[in-house]
């Protein structure tokens, strides 16, 4: 509690830290705010050409009864793990970065913790624009108000990671390397790209589909597909299990941070 009263003194840093992270994204860029479009949609085109038309990938119907499209259900799953990516990753950036420390106190999570800010502010420019889609073809229900919940969740369970990673990567500089190879194979490892049900059940005698269940990320990812695609509940059992889930990483990565926070002015 001591640590989140000195967070929340701290706030007005946290706002400004954000903002100066957003202004600098696309200074002298002529197009600005448009790439916040851009660089999802052309990554979106591209997995839809690769696995939606080369690999012949399909999608289920959307709620509304309507046929599956691929492009959408792609993108359900995308989004987030946009999310959950740049919340990651950009924590241990911000953090090796922050020389600031050197020359003034803050408590050392507020660069993670605005980093955080400015993800999820993409994060809801791209499931904004997948809702207004969603509107036009008539795909929508009252399951979009669980989509508060699964981003406090997302955001917490990414968080807890970010900074649990993001205080060993000053130690050891290799964590920040192992990340970037462990967030290309989690990412093909959670079924974005593909359907759940596509995954054979063994692989080898390894329950390859028990494994890839088990994996948060999957069960977000499926959270998201419900309440934007195919406009069911999610099962209690899961909403439990997530919750539990993103608040215990949450608090073991914070707890972690401060513990081993206290001396980083010395590693920076």
């Amino acid at each position: 509690m001591t640590a989140v009263t000195e967070i929340w003194s701290y706030r007005n840093l946290i706002y400004n830290l954000a903002q100066r992270e957003l202004r600098a994204r696309y200074k002298k860029s002529i197009l600005g705010w448009l790439w916040s479009l851009i660089n999802p949609a052309s990554m979106l085109l591209i997995y839809t050409v690769v696995f939606g038309t080369f690999l012949k990938g399909s999608a289920p119907d959307m709620g509304n009864g309507d046929s599956g499209i691929f492009a959408l259900y792609l993108f359900a799953g995308l989004y987030l793990w946009n999310f959950f990516n740049g919340t990651v990753t950009g924590a241990i950036a911000a953090l090796q970065a922050g020389g600031l420390l050197n020359k003034v106190y803050f408590p050392p999570a507020c660069p993670a913790i605005a980093n955080t800010l400015t993800v999820l502010l993409q994060a809801f420019i791209e499931a904004g624009i997948l809702l207004v889609v969603m509107i036009v073809l008539g795909n929508v229900g009252w399951t979009l108000v669980l989509f508060p919940v699964l981003i406090v969740m997302v955001m917490l369970f990414a968080l807890g990671f970010g900074l649990f990673l993001s205080i060993y990567n000053i130690y050891y500089r290799d964590v920040g390397y192992l990340v970037g190879i462990a967030m290309n194979v989690l990412f093909y490892a959670t079924p974005i790209v593909y359907r759940l049900d596509q995954v054979p059940q063994t692989l080898g005698g390894i329950p390859i589909r028990r494994i890839i269940t088990l994996n948060p990320i999957t069960q977000f990812v499926g959270w998201s597909r419900d309440v934007f695609y195919l406009l069911r509940w999610p099962s209690l059992a899961s909403t439990i299990g997530l919750l539990v889930v993103s608040v215990g990483t949450f608090l073991l990565g914070a707890a972690v941070f401060n513990r081993k926070s206290r001396l980083i002015t010395e590693e920076l």
